[in-house]
Protein backbone atom coordinates (compact mmCIF):
# COMPACT_ATOMS: atom_id res chain seq x y z
CA UNK A 1 0.00 0.00 0.00
CA UNK A 2 0.94 4.12 -0.38
CA UNK A 3 2.58 5.96 2.40
CA UNK A 4 1.13 9.14 3.24
CA UNK A 5 2.14 11.97 5.04
CA UNK A 6 -1.01 14.29 6.67
CA UNK A 7 -0.57 17.66 8.25
CA UNK A 8 -2.26 18.88 10.81
CA UNK A 9 -2.51 22.76 11.81
CA UNK A 10 -3.27 22.35 15.98
CA UNK A 11 -4.46 24.92 18.00
CA UNK A 12 -2.00 27.15 20.37
CA UNK A 13 -1.79 25.38 23.51
CA UNK A 14 -2.11 21.51 22.97
CA UNK A 15 0.57 19.81 24.17
CA UNK A 16 2.37 17.12 22.96
CA UNK A 17 0.74 14.96 25.33
CA UNK A 18 -2.98 15.44 23.23
CA UNK A 19 -0.78 14.98 20.00
CA UNK A 20 0.03 11.33 21.69
CA UNK A 21 -3.78 10.91 22.89
CA UNK A 22 -4.99 11.63 18.99
CA UNK A 23 -2.13 9.24 17.61
CA UNK A 24 -2.92 6.62 20.17
CA UNK A 25 -7.52 7.16 19.11
CA UNK A 26 -6.07 6.18 15.41
CA UNK A 27 -3.94 2.80 16.03
CA UNK A 28 -7.45 1.60 17.73
CA UNK A 29 -9.25 1.64 15.10
CA UNK A 30 -7.06 1.85 12.44
CA UNK A 31 -7.98 -1.57 11.02
CA UNK A 32 -11.66 -0.67 10.38
CA UNK A 33 -9.58 1.63 7.40
CA UNK A 34 -7.24 -0.43 6.35
CA UNK A 35 -4.48 2.19 7.78
CA UNK A 36 -1.50 1.55 9.60
CA UNK A 37 -0.29 4.90 11.73
CA UNK A 38 3.26 4.45 11.20
CA UNK A 39 4.72 7.55 13.15
CA UNK A 40 4.20 11.23 13.92
CA UNK A 41 6.00 14.80 14.73
CA UNK A 42 4.34 17.24 16.43
CA UNK A 43 5.85 20.60 16.44
CA UNK A 44 4.76 22.69 19.65
CA UNK A 45 6.48 26.07 18.46
CA UNK A 46 4.92 25.99 14.70
CA UNK A 47 1.48 24.55 16.16
CA UNK A 48 1.87 21.29 13.95
CA UNK A 49 1.67 17.68 13.44
CA UNK A 50 2.62 15.59 10.73
CA UNK A 51 1.52 11.59 10.72
CA UNK A 52 2.77 9.28 8.44
CA UNK A 53 0.22 6.37 7.64
CA UNK A 54 0.29 3.50 5.26
CA UNK A 55 -3.18 3.76 3.42
CA UNK A 56 -5.07 2.52 0.59
CA UNK A 57 -5.86 6.09 -0.36
CA UNK A 58 -5.70 9.61 1.36
CA UNK A 59 -10.09 9.65 1.68
CA UNK A 60 -9.51 6.17 3.99
CA UNK A 61 -6.74 8.48 6.22
CA UNK A 62 -9.40 11.33 6.40
CA UNK A 63 -12.28 9.04 7.18
CA UNK A 64 -10.25 7.26 9.84
CA UNK A 65 -8.97 10.44 11.40
CA UNK A 66 -12.91 11.66 11.41
CA UNK A 67 -14.01 8.81 13.27
CA UNK A 68 -11.35 8.75 15.59
CA UNK A 69 -11.29 11.87 16.93
CA UNK A 70 -12.75 14.43 14.27
CA UNK A 71 -8.97 15.99 13.64
CA UNK A 72 -9.31 16.14 9.70
CA UNK A 73 -5.88 16.86 8.18
CA UNK A 74 -5.17 20.00 6.46
CA UNK A 75 -3.45 18.33 3.82
CA UNK A 76 -2.27 15.19 2.39
CA UNK A 77 0.88 14.15 0.41
CA UNK A 78 1.82 10.77 -0.85
CA UNK A 79 5.77 9.85 0.19
CA UNK A 80 8.41 7.74 -0.02
CA UNK A 81 9.20 5.83 3.18
CA UNK A 82 13.18 5.69 2.41
CA UNK A 83 13.37 9.48 1.10
CA UNK A 84 11.08 10.08 4.83
CA UNK A 85 13.70 8.41 6.74
CA UNK A 86 16.57 10.09 5.32
CA UNK A 87 15.39 13.38 6.18
CA UNK A 88 13.32 12.60 9.35
CA UNK A 89 15.88 9.68 10.69
CA UNK A 90 12.86 7.14 11.32
CA UNK A 91 9.42 6.10 9.39
CA UNK A 92 7.84 4.26 13.10
CA UNK A 93 7.45 5.97 16.55
CA UNK A 94 10.44 5.46 18.45
CA UNK A 95 10.44 2.87 21.68
CA UNK A 96 7.75 3.92 24.12
CA UNK A 97 8.85 3.98 27.72
CA UNK A 98 7.76 1.45 30.08
CA UNK A 99 6.45 3.79 32.51
CA UNK A 100 4.37 5.68 30.41
CA UNK A 101 0.96 4.69 28.46
CA UNK A 102 1.34 6.90 25.78
CA UNK A 103 3.81 7.27 23.40
CA UNK A 104 4.33 10.84 23.89
CA UNK A 105 6.75 12.30 20.90
CA UNK A 106 7.96 15.46 20.88
CA UNK A 107 9.98 15.83 18.18
CA UNK A 108 9.01 18.67 14.89
CA UNK A 109 9.42 17.82 11.86
CA UNK A 110 11.47 21.01 10.78
CA UNK A 111 14.52 20.79 9.17
CA UNK A 112 17.51 23.39 8.19
CA UNK A 113 18.13 22.20 5.28
CA UNK A 114 21.52 23.01 2.78
CA UNK A 115 22.26 22.85 -0.99
CA UNK A 116 26.09 22.80 -1.90
CA UNK A 117 26.34 23.08 -5.22
CA UNK A 118 29.67 22.81 -7.21
CA UNK A 119 30.97 25.23 -10.25
CA UNK A 120 33.69 25.08 -12.67
CA UNK A 121 33.90 28.68 -13.93
CA UNK A 122 30.29 29.58 -15.15
CA UNK A 123 29.09 25.78 -14.73
CA UNK A 124 28.37 23.08 -12.52
CA UNK A 125 30.59 19.75 -12.05
CA UNK A 126 30.43 16.97 -10.24
CA UNK A 127 33.35 17.04 -7.50
CA UNK A 128 35.84 13.91 -7.33
CA UNK A 129 34.78 10.64 -4.88
CA UNK A 130 37.69 11.70 -2.57
CA UNK A 131 36.39 15.15 -2.03
CA UNK A 132 32.77 13.68 -1.43
CA UNK A 133 33.86 11.58 1.50
CA UNK A 134 35.91 14.19 3.32
CA UNK A 135 32.60 16.25 2.93
CA UNK A 136 30.67 13.25 4.60
CA UNK A 137 32.84 12.79 7.47
CA UNK A 138 32.38 16.43 8.15
CA UNK A 139 28.53 16.40 7.88
CA UNK A 140 28.30 13.54 10.33
CA UNK A 141 30.37 15.53 12.50
CA UNK A 142 27.57 18.07 13.01
CA UNK A 143 24.65 15.38 13.07
CA UNK A 144 23.74 16.48 9.75
CA UNK A 145 22.38 13.71 7.12
CA UNK A 146 23.49 13.94 3.30
CA UNK A 147 20.29 13.22 1.98
CA UNK A 148 21.21 12.99 -2.01
CA UNK A 149 24.78 13.49 -3.96
CA UNK A 150 23.60 14.55 -7.10
CA UNK A 151 26.03 15.45 -10.13
CA UNK A 152 26.48 18.94 -9.45
CA UNK A 153 25.34 19.23 -5.89
CA UNK A 154 24.71 17.74 -2.20
CA UNK A 155 21.58 18.18 -0.25
CA UNK A 156 21.99 18.03 3.49
CA UNK A 157 19.17 18.16 6.37
CA UNK A 158 20.48 18.89 9.75
CA UNK A 159 17.51 19.44 12.96
CA UNK A 160 20.04 22.04 14.71
CA UNK A 161 20.47 25.71 12.98
CA UNK A 162 23.72 26.14 14.67
CA UNK A 163 24.93 22.70 13.96
CA UNK A 164 24.05 23.59 10.09
CA UNK A 165 25.67 26.47 9.71
CA UNK A 166 28.66 25.92 11.60
CA UNK A 167 28.96 22.70 9.84
CA UNK A 168 28.55 24.55 6.47
CA UNK A 169 31.33 26.82 7.34
CA UNK A 170 34.02 23.81 7.88
CA UNK A 171 32.81 22.07 4.64
CA UNK A 172 33.28 25.18 2.55
CA UNK A 173 36.61 25.49 4.15
CA UNK A 174 37.12 21.92 3.21
CA UNK A 175 36.11 22.29 0.00
CA UNK A 176 38.45 25.69 -0.59
CA UNK A 177 41.12 24.03 0.72
CA UNK A 178 41.61 21.38 -2.02
CA UNK A 179 39.85 22.31 -5.24
CA UNK A 180 41.57 24.22 -8.07
CA UNK A 181 41.86 27.68 -8.90
CA UNK A 182 38.86 27.75 -11.43
CA UNK A 183 36.70 25.47 -8.95
CA UNK A 184 34.10 27.11 -6.71
CA UNK A 185 31.33 26.12 -4.49
CA UNK A 186 27.60 28.20 -3.75
CA UNK A 187 25.69 27.51 -0.74
CA UNK A 188 22.33 28.22 0.34
CA UNK A 189 20.01 27.18 3.32
CA UNK A 190 16.87 27.11 3.95
CA UNK A 191 14.38 25.97 6.44
CA UNK A 192 10.92 24.25 6.39
CA UNK A 193 8.24 21.52 7.47
CA UNK A 194 8.26 18.43 5.39
CA UNK A 195 4.30 19.70 4.47
CA UNK A 196 2.48 23.00 3.67
CA UNK A 197 0.41 22.74 0.77
CA UNK A 198 -0.44 19.90 -2.26
CA UNK A 199 3.21 20.13 -2.95
CA UNK A 200 5.92 17.32 -2.29
CA UNK A 201 7.87 16.36 0.42
CA UNK A 202 9.63 19.13 1.45
CA UNK A 203 9.70 20.71 -1.72
CA UNK A 204 9.22 24.15 -1.03
CA UNK A 205 12.46 24.30 1.04
CA UNK A 206 14.76 22.11 -1.12
CA UNK A 207 13.59 24.84 -4.00
CA UNK A 208 14.71 27.72 -2.24
CA UNK A 209 17.61 26.41 -1.15
CA UNK A 210 18.40 25.23 -4.75
CA UNK A 211 17.64 28.81 -6.00
CA UNK A 212 19.86 30.38 -3.15
CA UNK A 213 23.13 29.10 -5.24
CA UNK A 214 21.82 30.95 -8.46
CA UNK A 215 22.92 33.84 -6.47
CA UNK A 216 26.41 34.26 -7.51
CA UNK A 217 27.97 35.30 -4.68
CA UNK A 218 30.94 34.35 -2.19
CA UNK A 219 28.94 34.12 0.94
CA UNK A 220 26.92 31.61 2.37
CA UNK A 221 23.46 32.45 1.32
CA UNK A 222 20.67 31.98 3.75
CA UNK A 223 16.63 32.77 4.23
CA UNK A 224 15.81 35.19 7.14
CA UNK A 225 14.37 32.62 9.29
CA UNK A 226 17.42 30.84 9.16
CA UNK A 227 19.29 33.92 10.31
CA UNK A 228 16.56 34.28 13.07
CA UNK A 229 16.82 30.56 14.02
CA UNK A 230 20.27 30.89 14.67
CA UNK A 231 20.56 33.96 17.04
CA UNK A 232 17.43 32.55 18.83
CA UNK A 233 19.46 29.87 19.57
CA UNK A 234 22.68 31.74 20.58
CA UNK A 235 21.38 34.25 22.73
CA UNK A 236 21.09 37.01 19.78
CA UNK A 237 24.47 36.01 18.89
CA UNK A 238 24.98 38.22 15.48
CA UNK A 239 25.97 36.30 12.19
CA UNK A 240 29.63 37.30 10.57
CA UNK A 241 28.30 39.14 7.78
CA UNK A 242 31.65 38.40 5.66
CA UNK A 243 30.96 34.82 5.85
CA UNK A 244 26.87 35.10 5.29
CA UNK A 245 24.46 37.06 3.28
CA UNK A 246 21.12 37.20 4.59
CA UNK A 247 18.42 37.09 1.77
CA UNK A 248 15.34 39.50 3.02
CA UNK A 249 11.64 38.36 2.76
CA UNK A 250 11.35 40.26 0.04
CA UNK A 251 14.05 39.32 -1.74
CA UNK A 252 13.04 35.29 -1.52
CA UNK A 253 9.37 36.31 -2.21
CA UNK A 254 10.58 37.68 -5.40
CA UNK A 255 13.25 34.88 -6.34
CA UNK A 256 10.56 31.88 -5.58
CA UNK A 257 7.91 33.89 -7.45
CA UNK A 258 10.72 34.57 -10.29
CA UNK A 259 11.85 30.66 -10.93
CA UNK A 260 7.98 29.32 -10.03
CA UNK A 261 6.69 31.37 -13.24
CA UNK A 262 9.45 29.73 -15.19
CA UNK A 263 9.56 26.40 -14.10
CA UNK A 264 5.98 27.14 -15.42
CA UNK A 265 6.35 28.66 -18.82
CA UNK A 266 10.01 27.86 -19.84
CA UNK A 267 9.02 25.52 -22.51
CA UNK A 268 6.44 28.27 -24.46
CA UNK A 269 8.60 29.47 -27.34
CA UNK A 270 6.81 32.93 -27.08
CA UNK A 271 8.13 33.54 -23.21
CA UNK A 272 9.28 36.80 -22.89
CA UNK A 273 10.03 39.84 -20.40
CA UNK A 274 6.39 41.04 -20.75
CA UNK A 275 5.16 37.92 -19.50
CA UNK A 276 7.18 38.04 -16.32
CA UNK A 277 6.07 41.47 -15.72
CA UNK A 278 2.28 41.13 -16.11
CA UNK A 279 2.63 37.88 -14.03
CA UNK A 280 4.84 39.41 -11.41
CA UNK A 281 2.79 43.28 -11.81
CA UNK A 282 6.64 45.24 -12.50
CA UNK A 283 7.50 47.33 -14.70
CA UNK A 284 9.82 46.50 -17.54
CA UNK A 285 12.54 48.60 -15.35
CA UNK A 286 11.52 47.56 -11.95
CA UNK A 287 11.67 43.62 -13.36
CA UNK A 288 15.10 44.46 -14.72
CA UNK A 289 16.75 45.75 -11.35
CA UNK A 290 15.11 43.30 -9.53
CA UNK A 291 16.41 40.19 -11.39
CA UNK A 292 20.08 41.90 -12.18
CA UNK A 293 20.42 43.41 -8.59
CA UNK A 294 19.57 39.47 -7.04
CA UNK A 295 20.62 36.96 -9.73
CA UNK A 296 23.10 39.13 -11.79
CA UNK A 297 21.71 38.54 -15.19
CA UNK A 298 18.94 39.60 -17.36
CA UNK A 299 15.61 37.88 -17.37
CA UNK A 300 15.98 36.60 -21.06
CA UNK A 301 19.33 35.36 -20.16
CA UNK A 302 17.63 33.64 -17.13
CA UNK A 303 15.37 32.09 -19.51
CA UNK A 304 17.44 31.20 -21.77
CA UNK A 305 19.80 29.60 -19.07
CA UNK A 306 16.89 27.76 -18.01
CA UNK A 307 16.32 26.09 -21.41
CA UNK A 308 19.84 24.79 -21.77
CA UNK A 309 20.17 23.16 -19.15
CA UNK A 310 16.93 21.60 -19.39
CA UNK A 311 18.12 20.76 -22.82
CA UNK A 312 21.29 18.97 -21.52
CA UNK A 313 19.17 16.63 -19.29
CA UNK A 314 17.49 15.72 -22.31
CA UNK A 315 20.81 15.03 -24.78
CA UNK A 316 21.55 13.13 -21.93
CA UNK A 317 18.43 10.91 -21.93
CA UNK A 318 19.58 10.63 -25.79
CA UNK A 319 15.58 9.98 -26.48
CA UNK A 320 15.55 12.87 -28.76
CA UNK A 321 17.90 14.29 -31.73
CA UNK A 322 19.05 17.81 -31.46
CA UNK A 323 16.68 19.79 -33.71
CA UNK A 324 13.83 17.42 -31.41
CA UNK A 325 15.08 18.91 -28.17
CA UNK A 326 15.80 22.56 -29.40
CA UNK A 327 11.79 22.47 -30.13
CA UNK A 328 10.50 20.77 -26.67
CA UNK A 329 12.68 23.53 -24.41
CA UNK A 330 11.00 26.36 -26.42
CA UNK A 331 13.54 27.60 -28.85
CA UNK A 332 12.25 28.20 -32.56
CA UNK A 333 14.94 26.66 -34.63
CA UNK A 334 17.17 23.78 -34.27
CA UNK A 335 20.21 26.50 -35.64
CA UNK A 336 19.07 29.16 -33.03
CA UNK A 337 19.56 26.50 -30.47
CA UNK A 338 23.03 25.35 -31.28
CA UNK A 339 24.37 28.76 -31.61
CA UNK A 340 23.28 29.46 -28.03
CA UNK A 341 24.15 26.15 -26.56
CA UNK A 342 27.86 26.55 -28.03
CA UNK A 343 27.94 29.80 -26.39
CA UNK A 344 27.36 29.23 -23.20
CA UNK A 345 28.98 25.74 -23.17
CA UNK A 346 31.64 26.31 -25.42
CA UNK A 347 30.74 23.44 -28.21
CA UNK A 348 28.26 22.16 -30.28
CA UNK A 349 25.40 19.64 -28.87
CA UNK A 350 26.80 17.34 -31.06
CA UNK A 351 29.78 17.38 -29.48
CA UNK A 352 28.43 17.34 -25.99
CA UNK A 353 26.59 14.02 -27.14
CA UNK A 354 29.65 12.49 -28.12
CA UNK A 355 31.79 13.41 -25.61
CA UNK A 356 28.82 11.57 -22.87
Amino acid sequence: MPIYMDRHDVSKGVTAEDVAELHNQDLTIQHKYCCKGLSYWFDEDRSTAFCLVEAPSKEAIVEMHTKAHGDVPNTIIEVDASIVESFLGRIEDPSKSQKKELNIVNNPGFRILAVLKFMDGQHSTSPKKEILEQLHTIIENFEGRLIDSYNEYLLISFTSTTKALNGILELKDCYQSIKTDTQQIRIGVGAGVPVTQNHGFFEETIKTAKRLTDIQHSHIIITTEVKELYESENQNKKLNPTLFKTLLFQEEEFLNNVMNYLDSEWQNPNLGVDDFCSHLGLSTSQLYRKTKSLLQTSTNNLIQRHRLKEAIKLLLKKDLNISEVAFETGFNSAAYFTKCFQKEYKMLPSSYLKSN
